[in-house]
Order: structure tokens, then sequence, then C-alpha cells
């Protein structure tokens, strides 16, 4: 044997232990991780949710999304929450961290009901087992949440209390970096998302129907004089890659209307609302692939409605919409389970996960660039699954 094809065969022999302990790989052939937040306290019973009497830890599971099927990692113990849109975590680009936040807990006075929470939980994802590193707090109701590209900075919406916390981050520490007030109480800031140069932050508002606009500088975070108006109760956002466009779901009144999701033009000046398209009951989840060419959208269809409604529906829907420039071009859909939540993409836009609340699993769906199918395959989670996302892309 070569001294060469020795040396060949070391690496080959080394990468393959790697993966076999389910260890970080050197960059560019390290596993792409998706982080699911699982909440514990409560359950869908006929439409109604309630608190489940003495609940588990909520926990978060680990995926690696880059293998087929997605395989977990690990599953730890983390406290989240189905409240708020399902972008309830954030990872660092380099998959160092995830940020998970809980915006709700169950009432010390009153076990049958919940109060708003003020946690946010730094996991490391490097440690064998990930674990819980640093506990802070955030304002009341800690929501949606994002780490710019560069990972330096994470801001979260705080649904209870109309604010936005800002932390900085630097290697494994994160801190406290202030607060910045964007509407009143009943605002409901519910998903902060930030631009790829890292110097624009839009909020969701579903409490008053605003999109709020922030201007980034380093640690200062401040409110512009731009409010944006999609439709009726924005809720969950995501940006582009390029930074082109924010897409908004707007989940209306949960009355059994239709409702629907929003293109925000980021090139424009100023930004703005240019298409509105109608998508169902309860837009939950809603993200852009990787590649910019898909935006996927969970809709809950009425399944979490009572059986006897009229508006009640057994699944959930998966839609895909082709994005064309700032148009929106029905692509595939797909049914999910019941009171549905998030969605992940694979980094190749390929693999989508939905996570769904009532089933307790995680279901994975294949595109092949023109058809959308069901694989099958369900990862079972540990708890409810109530917020998933993947790192940024640097």
């Amino acid at each position: 044997m070569t001294r060469r094809r020795a040396a060949l065969l070391l690496v080959r022999t080394s990468l393959l232990v790697l993966l076999l302990a389910g260890l970080a790989l050197p960059p560019g052939v390290e596993a792409q991780l998706a982080v699911s937040s699982n909440d514990n306290k409560v359950m869908l019973d006929n439409g109604v949710v309630k608190v489940v009497p003495n609940p588990a830890p909520d926990t978060a599971t680990i995926i690696d999304l880059g293998v087929t099927p997605p395989r977990v990692v690990a599953e730890i113990p983390v406290p989240g929450s189905v409240v708020g849109p399902p972008m309830s975590v954030a990872i660092t680009p380099d998959q160092g961290l995830a940020l998970i936040s809980a915006a709700m807990k169950v009432d010390p006075a009153d076990p049958t009901k919940q109060v708003p929470n003020n946690r946010l939980s730094v996991v490391d994802l490097r440690a064998s087992p990930p674990a819980i590193i640093a506990t802070l707090e955030t304002g009341k109701g800690p929501a949606g949440l994002s780490i710019n590209r560069q990972g330096t900075l994470a801001l979260v919406a705080n649904r209870s209390e109309g604010t936005v916390s800002v932390f900085t981050i630097q290697g494994k520490t994160v801190a406290a970096a202030g607060s910045v007030r964007v509407g009143d109480e009943k605002s409901g800031p519910s998903q902060v998302g930030i631009t790829p140069d890292g110097r624009t932050a839009l909020v969701t508002r579903d409490g008053d129907n605003f999109i709020s606009v922030l201007s980034i500088d380093g640690a200062k975070v401040e409110l512009t004089k731009r409010d944006m108006s999609a439709g009726m109760r924005p809720y969950g956002l995501d940006i582009s890659a390029d930074g082109s466009v924010a897409v908004v779901a707007n989940i209306g009144r949960g009355n059994g209307d239709s409702d629907t999701v929003s293109v925000i033009d980021l090139k424009a000046q100023p930004p703005r609302v240019v298409e509105t398209v109608v998508v169902g009951q309860t837009p939950e989840g809603i993200v852009l692939s990787p590649d910019g060419r898909l935006c996927a959208v969970v809709v809950m269809n009425g399944s979490n409605k009572p059986k006897e409604s009229p508006f009640f529906a057994p699944n959930g829907k998966l839609l895909l919409y082709r994005v064309d420039g700032t148009k929106l071009v029905p692509a595939a859909a797909a049914w999910i389970g019941r009171w549905s939540q998030g969605i992940a993409f694979s980094a190749d836009s390929r693999t989508i996960l939905v996570q769904n609340m009532v089933e307790r699993d995680i279901q994975v769906l294949r595109w092949d660039g023109n058809t959308l199918q069901d694989t099958g395959h369900r990862i079972k989670t540990n708890g409810g699954p109530a917020a998933i996302r993947t790192a940024p892309r640097p």
C-alpha cells in the first residue's frame, strides 16, 4: 500500500468513526442540525388546549438532517412552549449553540392554568450530550427569536410585554444587551427576523396587526418609524437567504375563515407588502427554503377545532409555493397531522420536516423539484413538538 493510499484510508476511517459516534465533523462535512422544542405542559382535548396535570419536563430534540432518513442525535430537558409562532428556537450559524425561549409556564398558584414565563435557555450543541449552559431572563412571554448570520446577536419577541429583547453572542457566552419597545402590552410581538446583512429586523405584532421595522448597528437596536400592514394578526415570519423578500403568515381570528400569507419586498425603499395569497385556516408555520425557491406553509385547516365544529378537519396541510420574484405560485400540497406547528428544510431544500403536536411526532416529506411526497418516516418526540429551526447559512 502506498503512503498516499494509506493516508486516504486513515481519513475515511476517521470520518466513519466520527459519524458513527455522532460527533461534530470538520467544516464542510458536519451534520446539519435541526432543533425541535417540545411542550409537555399542554394537550389538545377536542379543540380545547388544557394544562396537563403534573406534566413531565419539556424537551428539546436535536436531529441530524444531513442523513436519510433524518435521525435523532440527542434529546434533553429544556423549557419551551407551544404558545407563539413555532420559531421559538434559533441556532448559531456554526451550530454550536441553540437558544430556546419559553413563553409560558404552569401557574404556581393554579396548576390548571399557564402564565407568561421569561426564560431563554442556552444549549451547548457540541457538548456530549448537549446541555443547558445558561438560563437568561427576557421580557414577559418570550416567543419567536432569531440569530443574525454573523452569529453575534440574537433578538427575542416578548409577546406579553410589547418588547424585543437584545442579546449579544461571543463564543459560548450569551449576554443581555437591553430591549426595544415596539408597542404596548397588547401589541403581541410574535416573531422577529433579521436580514442577512444584520442591519435590519422585522417584528410581527399579532395583537395590533402591524409589522415593525428595527434598525441594527452592532448591539444597538432601535425602532424605526416604518410599520407595515400585511393582514389580520401577522404571526410567523421568515426572510430569504439573499435578503430580497420576507414572508409573513397572517393567522386571522381562528373563526373558520380562510387566512393569508403576505410577501414583503425588502429591496424596495422603504420595504413594503406587495403580495398576499389565501392559504386556508390558520397558517401556523412558515419558512423559505435555503435555495430561496420555495415557501412552505403549515395550515392547521381546522384540525385544532372541536370535532362538532363545522370548520373541523381531521388533518392539516403542508403547502408549497414557488417563489417567483415577489410572487407566490402554488406548487404542491400534502396532508399532515393535527395542530401542526413548525417546518424545517434540509440544506439542499429537498427534505422537509413538519411538527405534529397531537401525534407528538415530526413528519418527514420529500420534494424532488416537482412532486411533494410523504416518506412515511416519523420522528417521535418526548413532548408535543412546538417549534423547530435550523441554523442560518453564514
